[in-house]
């Protein structure tokens, strides 16, 4: 019995665990139909190190404890927004939103709304499950295309996601560089002012571009409740406050069914809502694939972290590297390689940190290396349909993610200005050299 995972083995198992995930994105089927092959190549694998299906078993409930609270997290997701659509929550956040945001600056308004809150949050899903809501409802209501304010609104709950010291990614990446997390902010500072200024660039210029439709008086007359603000206030204070997130999810969802309760709605209509949605918002039965999927892919990649099937390959990949701008897209590749496989934005931080960063502290620095992952393997979840995070952020705005990723600006021209200033970095080191020669 073999006890080591060849270079040929590895390379099967890539192929077929991302041959099984575009098919099933392209085909429209389940994802966790999709990624199952993959997931059984791995044990098949592992299996034949000599370990054990009792120890498989046993290190894949860890993997899914691990991806537990993402879980919980959509589970709770597919039962708020119809919560809040039955006591009467979105429509009141709408009506407050059309009076707020203008028309003539309403992408830049949503961008901008976003980033201040996903700076205080810390959290791209808190961020979106707050504020997103009612701007995406809004956007509807005023006729702008919703890939278009989809866009704005993740591009703007991403900065604090990456960016906000309250961010669980933030801490991690800090964690795993041994990089203090002052340092680590100044690192990200410069990428980060060029990419938000781009973004309302962008934002501004799109609203430009938009058609203002005069609003029908359904949406803009209605006598407000302040009790129906009680479900996102509960919500966003309870994140404010660092609850976990799962519990503020649950007050929000509680808070809702009493006010949806007081308002006439009967239990049975509530439990028929939280399994089937309502008007297209939420329901379980959207979701159990996803939340399969979750689970499977967090099993997968505990696989892979503990019995290292993915390291000898970076180790292996890195080796090449002998300037700046090689390191620098070689980790990027690595991340977006990693970020593919694993549907998390936890294992690409963690390994691509725990592999690289040797190299990168004697040759570069931490936080060059923190620069380049913040602008890699913390962005690139966000774009991959399958990824964990990109799917939250779907299912929460309600708008297919290769629809918006165009114009979520802030997350693909990050990667770019990375590549961009290691080449200008690669120029100059070459002009040093050739004037030392001199």
């Amino acid at each position: 019995m073999q006890n080591h995972v060849s270079g040929s083995q590895r390379a099967v198992l890539l192929l077929i665990t991302l041959a099984g995930i575009l098919a099933s994105v392209f085909l429209a089927i389940q994802l966790v139909i999709g990624f199952l092959p993959g997931f059984l190549y791995l044990v098949f694998l592992v299996k034949r190190t000599g370990q054990g299906l009792r120890d498989i078993w046993r290190t894949s409930k860890e993997g899914i404890g691990r991806a537990k609270i993402v879980i919980l997290i959509l589970f709770l997701v597919s039962f708020l927004l119809p919560s809040w659509k039955l006591s009467g929550t979105i429509a009141q956040m709408v009506q407050i939103s059309l009076n707020i945001l203008t028309p003539e600056h309403f992408l830049l308004s949503a961008f901008c709304i976003a980033m201040v809150v996903s700076l205080l949050l810390g959290t791209c899903v808190g961020t979106l499950s707050t504020v997103g809501i009612p701007i995406i409802s809004s956007a509807a209501a005023l006729h702008i295309p919703l890939e278009l304010a989809a866009g704005a609104l993740v591009s703007g709950a991403f900065v604090g996601d990456r960016t906000s010291p309250f961010s669980s990614a933030y801490q991690l990446l800090s964690n795993t560089l041994q990089l203090p997390a002052g340092k680590q902010w100044r690192a990200l500072l410069p990428t980060t002012a060029a990419g938000v200024m781009a973004a309302m660039l962008y934002y501004g210029w799109a609203d430009m571009g938009q058609v203002h439709v005069p609003l029908l008086p359904g949406h803009t007359a209605g006598k407000l409740s302040l009790l129906a603000f009680l479900p996102p206030a509960l919500l966003l204070g309870a994140v404010l406050l660092r609850f976990s997130i799962v519990y503020a999810f649950l007050i929000s969802i509680l808070s809702a069914a009493c006010i949806a309760f007081g308002n006439g709605i009967s239990p049975m209509q509530l439990g028929r809502a939280f399994l089937f949605g309502t008007e297209g918002a939420g329901g379980l039965q959207h979701m159990y694939g996803l939340l399969l999927f979750l689970a499977l892919a967090g099993a997968y990649n505990e696989l892979l972290e503990k019995h290292r099937i993915v390291q000898p390959l970076l180790e292996r990949w890195m080796r090449g590297s002998r300037s700046l701008f090689g390191s620098t897209w070689r980790t990027m590749m690595a991340a977006l390689g990693i970020s593919l496989l694993a549907a998390n934005q936890t294992l690409p931080i963690i390994l691509t940190g725990r592999s690289f960063l040797q190299q990168w502290e004697a040759s570069y620095g931490k936080q060059r290396l923190a620069e380049v992952m913040a602008n890699s393997a913390m962005l690139f979840p966000g774009m991959i349909p399958w990824s964990v995070l990109a799917v939250m952020c779907s299912t929460v705005l309600g708008v297919p993610l290769w629809q918006y990723v165009p114009h979520a600006i802030f997350l693909w021209l990050l990667p770019l200005l990375t590549v961009c200033a290691a080449m200008l970095r690669k120029s100059a080191e070459n002009d040093r050299k050739n004037q030392q020669a001199c």
